[in-house]
């Protein structure tokens, strides 16, 4: 799905939809009908449905009330809820650096929550994930996937996926688990300099407390992340409330579910334990930079 999904002047956007499907969730769980819920906060079934669809921006009274009535007492739901609520309501409202950045694409609405994730949980087979891709490996890629049809288009992409990794050194840096296939650390994208290059960054970068880079090796086998790459994209402590993102050739697709976020940060684990400890990772990549 790619930005937000329009709905006449509506407007759906993904932590909405999250924060929608756990009010939803709630209601569905205490037994409570939509008009039951309207008439606690004095509201029409309408805007019920809109809230738990997610096409409006939610008030935190009215999350603290509809909470309260479907017996959710737990104060760090609540809360992580209001918190959900305050992101969606200033995602919707942001006018942010990338917005200036047609060239984006489909990549649009996963950079705006990246500017105000916690946490991202990236597997990658094939290539680099773009938060630690050098301006030399990102144009290489665009190039590759002959998408642009001018050389000024490829700049202005290239140019922005190097901003988005401000977001690892910021006052409150994003905490980065990246799993790379040792297949992508192998591919010559650009030629040798511009891996070897991309090889020392990626060893750079695992120096960095908030950043964790892992390898699973060829000697690795079978392992689950093989059908398919994806981020978990997280909003507060790892687990809550996440989405995952992934990006197919024809589209963009978010997964909104808990029961998707958890699977797929399952997943992760097991695609963890299938990889190299971080170490033993940067002593692979380094040894592969130097058989460059």
């Amino acid at each position: 799905m790619n930005r937000a999904t329009q709905l006449g002047n509506r407007t759906s956007t993904v932590l909405g939809r999250r924060l929608g499907s756990e009010l939803l969730r709630l209601r569905d769980a205490s037994g409570k009908t939509q008009q039951q819920a309207a008439q606690t906060i004095s509201a029409t079934n309408s805007k019920i449905v809109k809230m738990e669809r997610g096409w409006v921006p939610m008030r935190d009274p009215d999350i603290r009330t509809l909470c309260e009535f479907y017996g959710a007492d737990d104060a760090r739901l609540v809360g992580r809820l209001m918190e959900l609520a305050g992101l969606d309501r200033e995602r919707r409202k942001a006018k942010g650096w990338w917005n200036q950045y047609p060239e984006l694409r489909s990549l649009v609405e996963y950079v705006a929550l990246e500017d105000i994730a916690t946490g991202i949980r990236t597997w990658q087979g094939a290539f680099v994930p773009g938060l630690l891709q050098t301006p030399d490996y990102a144009r290489a890629l665009a190039v590759g996937n002959a998408e642009w049809r001018e050389p000024e288009e490829i700049e202005r992409f290239v140019e922005a996926k190097v901003a988005r990794q401000a977001r690892l050194a910021d006052d409150q840096p994003l905490a980065l688990w990246a799993i790379i296939g040792e297949g992508a650390l192998r591919q010559l994208v650009g030629g040798r300099e511009v891996m070897r290059t991309q090889l020392a960054r990626l060893a750079e970068a695992s120096a960095e407390p908030n950043v964790t880079v892992q390898v699973v090796p060829f000697l690795a086998g079978s392992h689950p992340g093989m059908t398919s790459a994806f981020s978990v994209v997280s909003f507060a402590e790892p687990g809550a409330l996440d989405v995952v993102y992934m990006d197919t050739t024809s589209s963009t697709l978010w997964l909104e579910s808990e029961t998707d976020a958890t699977r797929h940060n399952v997943t992760f684990g097991r695609i963890a334990r299938s990889g190299l400890a971080p170490r033993d990772s940067i002593a692979l990549i380094e040894r592969i930079r130097k058989e460059l």
